[in-house]
This record gives C-alpha cells, structure tokens and sequence, in this order.
C-alpha cells in the first residue's frame, strides 16, 4: 500500500466556499489519504459543514480548537495529523483530482523532500492542467534564489499551499503564533531543511479570488510583519552560508518599504505607519550596506530620492510607469 498523505485544511469563516474545497480533496485518485479539518473556532456554519463530512466520510478528521489564526490552525494539523507526506489547502480554494497523485509521484520519483505545483487564480470553474511530465529540480541556494524572482513565481515559491512535504521537515519547524506572512517566516526554513524541490509548471491547485474578507484586501499594521519575516530570513541566511542572496534580501526588504508606504492610507492613521516604515528604510539601508553597494546605482538613488521626498521619488515614478 502507498503511504498515508494528511491534507490539512484550516477552516475559518467560509461556509459558502468549505463544501467546493472539501469536495475536491475527497475527488483525488491517491487512494491514502486523511484529510484533517482544522475548525479555528469559526463563527458561521463551519464546524457543523466539518462534522458532517467526518460522518460521512473515513477519510475526514476533524479538530474544533478555539481561534488561534492560520499558523495555529496549520500548526494543530501539522500535530494531529499520521501521514508520511503532508500538504496545505485553503478552505476558500480547491485542487485537481490529481493534485495529490502528481505531487506524490514527482517527489518520490525525483527523491525530493518537497514538491510543488503551479496554480491558477479561479472563481469558481472547473481546473484544466494539460498533462505533461515536465518538472524542474532546484538544489540549495538555487531553491532559495527563486523567493526573488518575478512576483508571480516567487509567489509560487513562498506560499504553502501548492506543495507537498516529507513530514520530517516539521520535526522542528512550525508556523509563527499570531502572524500573518507566516509562509514568508517558514517556508525557506523547510527548503533549507529539505535541500532539493521538484517544481512543475501543472496548476493543479486553484487560488479563489472572489473571497471579499481576505487578509490581504486592506492595508493594516499588521502588515508590517512581512518585514519581520524577511528580517529574520536575512538573519538565517547570514548565519547559514547563504551571503550570494543576501543583495536581492535586502533590495526586496528596501523596495517593500515603499511598496508599503505608498499603500498606506491618506488619512491621519496612515501617518504612523509610514513615519515607520521610512525608519525602518533608512535602518535597512544602514545594516544592509556592504550588500546594498551591490546594487545597481539607479536603485541606490532611488532609495536616497524616496527618504528625501517621497511625494517627489511618487511623481518620478509615475512618469516612468504610468500605469504603475
């Protein structure tokens, strides 16, 4: 018999999307599979939808705990669950019926620790992945470079969701309590465990773009966690060996900043945030410059230009990307 995989689902506040999600993981053609609902004290019909499945299904497990957010769910299933392999879905988004399958045998055919899938932003339609054996395999500080490349497929990279894991990579490592970013806190941890990552291009998982209460739609102070992410991340690689990638680290902390700052809000409350955010600018620039002299001169400048004027740094920016 092929080995469990444990399919952990956190589940809070999506009645309206939990049946389509759970749906698609009862679907899949691996036959070993427990699929572990997280209830993260959700206040709607949640807990119910997930007893009901239990009920009527074997292969579903359920844990009702009180709100802990998405790490503390993620972390509960990670504890709870028995399967060799384990993998992340969200309970607002769904996944081929061969997403587990073709994750299970690229890493095991590949001897990887981690596999990866690409995906496709849906509303609600059905997932079309041309079948192809085509795969990449990405080693070391190969695998960690990729966080820097373009947005879509670094993206691809950090989140949690599209992969599939040998579970002995969360001997040690869990999600941080009461943080949003928590895939940009974690997720070059377990590459860097893993060492070796077998990526195909198949958007076997569907991302759900329809959902109105997502984290990600308003900007908060909370958000500034990204940046306590990436600081630690150049830590790690600065105590492990990983100096090549620590120009790119500091260029997507520095560019972040403003990034953040020129989406914080135009009223009085915004004001905090962005006096912050051009402090933690100008300290970035202070401890990062032996890597950031690396960096070419115009984004060097840029940097300089933003803490003088970013209304200024704004207006240029606009002339040079318009639609920007």
């Amino acid at each position: 018999m092929e080995p469990l995989i444990s399919v952990i689902v956190p589940v809070y506040n999506v009645e309206t999307y939990l049946g389509r999600c759970v749906d698609s993981l009862l679907a899949q053609t691996y036959p070993n599979l427990e699929i572990v609902l997280v209830d993260d004290g959700s206040p709607d019909g949640c807990p119910g939808i997930c007893d009901a499945y239990a009920k009527k299904d074997a292969r579903v497990r359920v844990i009702h705990q009180e709100n802990l957010g998405l790490s503390g769910a993620r972390n509960a299933g990670i504890d709870a669950s028995k399967g060799a392999y384990l993998a992340f879905v969200d309970s607002d988004d769904y996944v081929a019926t061969d997403f587990v399958r073709s994750l299970y045998d690229l890493l095991t055919e590949t001897e990887c620790a981690i596999s990866q899938c690409g995906f496709a932003y849906v509303q609600g339609e059905p997932l079309r992945s041309p079948k192809s054996r085509d795969y990449r395999v990405y080693r070391g500080e190969s695998l960690l470079r990729q966080f820097y490349g373009p947005e879509e497929e670094a993206t691809r990279f950090v989140v949690a969701w599209n992969k599939l894991y040998k579970r002995e990579l969360f001997d040690k490592i869990r999600y941080p309590l009461g943080r949003i970013h928590e895939d940009e806190a974690t997720t070059y941890r377990l590459f860097h465990e893993g060492k070796k990552l077998a990526y195909t291009d198949r958007a076997l998982y569907g991302y759900y773009t329809d959902n109105t209460g997502s984290i990600t739609a308003v900007f908060s102070g909370k958000r500034l966690q990204w940046l306590t992410a990436h600081e630690e991340r150049i830590a790690f690689f600065e105590e492990n060996g990983y100096e090549s990638l620590l120009s790119k680290a500091y260029r997507k902390l520095c560019d972040t900043c403003i990034t953040f700052y020129l989406r914080c809000p135009k009223q009085e409350e915004g004001a905090g945030l962005r006096e912050e955010l051009r402090k933690d600018l100008r300290r970035y620039l202070r401890e990062g410059a032996g890597w950031i002299r690396k960096l070419p001169l115009q984004t060097r400048v840029g940097y300089r230009l933003f803490l003088l004027s970013p209304a200024l740094y704004s207006l240029i920016l606009k002339r040079i990307v318009p639609d920007g």
